[in-house]
């Protein structure tokens, strides 16, 4: 396996004590008893996380969506097999158009997982969209995420819309019944047919983020029973 620069480094610092014990005076036989001794393992940050291949085996099939919608195929992708390096989260004031996107949980500052797979639907006039995204993080970022969804719902309270330029309204708030904790976010426009609901909903490290406009209640239904089915299936994969 080829190392990073950033690993390679790490395992220089590693060396670095044991080289200056092998160049100090005294004689061969006076080396201290531990100079044997192994070092300690690192801890795996990613120990106990899915990866983006077995993520993807999570996400809800076509059968799971409403009658008439199809795979975006150009919309669907995974990180694989491999983890991927946790990026730091960005803290520009946030960028609420990105609530208009699939990915729509980047508007928090984080761009993603470690590990990640996500697809979208749409009707045959593409008048209906939604949106699966299932995130894995390390340590306690998940619940990082989770917070921040409710600063981002209270800045992003209205914003201008990429295409009709019109004026949105976001209304946020906690919801219970999914997962360990979990958040909806519904975007209304006056200038649109129809809103969108977002939800998020944390099991875990695992964030899972839905985003639907299917249906007469702004997507509320939709997204709710797609959380739904999507925690559940985690579920079955990590204890699989």
């Amino acid at each position: 396996m080829r190392l990073s620069p950033r690993v390679a480094t790490l395992f220089a610092v590693a060396a670095l004590p044991l080289a200056l014990t092998a160049c100090s005076s005294g004689s061969s036989s006076d080396s201290p008893s531990g100079a044997n001794a192994k070092p300690a393992k690192a801890k795996d940050l990613n120990a106990g996380l899915a990866t983006g291949t077995e993520l993807k085996k999570a996400l809800a099939p076509a059968s799971a969506f409403p009658a008439g919608f199809t795979l975006e195929a150009d919309g669907a992708s995974d990180s694989g097999g491999q983890f991927l390096a946790p990026s730091a989260r960005k803290t520009a004031k946030p960028d609420c158009t990105k609530l208009e996107a699939t990915s729509w949980m980047q508007v928090t500052g984080y761009e993603g997982g470690v590990s990640f797979a996500q697809d979208d639907y749409v009707n045959k006039d593409k008048t209906e969209e939604m949106a699966q995204e299932i995130d894995e993080f390390q340590g306690s970022t998940a619940s990082a995420v989770m917070k921040q969804l409710q600063s981002v719902a209270a800045e992003c309270a209205t914003f201008t819309d990429t295409d009709a330029h019109a004026k949105v309204k976001v209304a946020g708030a906690a919801t219970t019944g999914l997962g360990d904790e979990a958040y909806t976010m519904t975007l209304t426009s006056g200038a649109w047919q129809n809103g969108t609901t977002l939800v998020a909903a944390r099991s875990g490290n695992a964030v899972v983020t839905v985003l639907s406009t299917a249906g007469s209640d702004n997507g509320a239904t939709t997204a709710k029973k797609l959380t739904s089915r999507l925690l559940t299936s985690l579920k079955d994969l990590k204890t699989a």
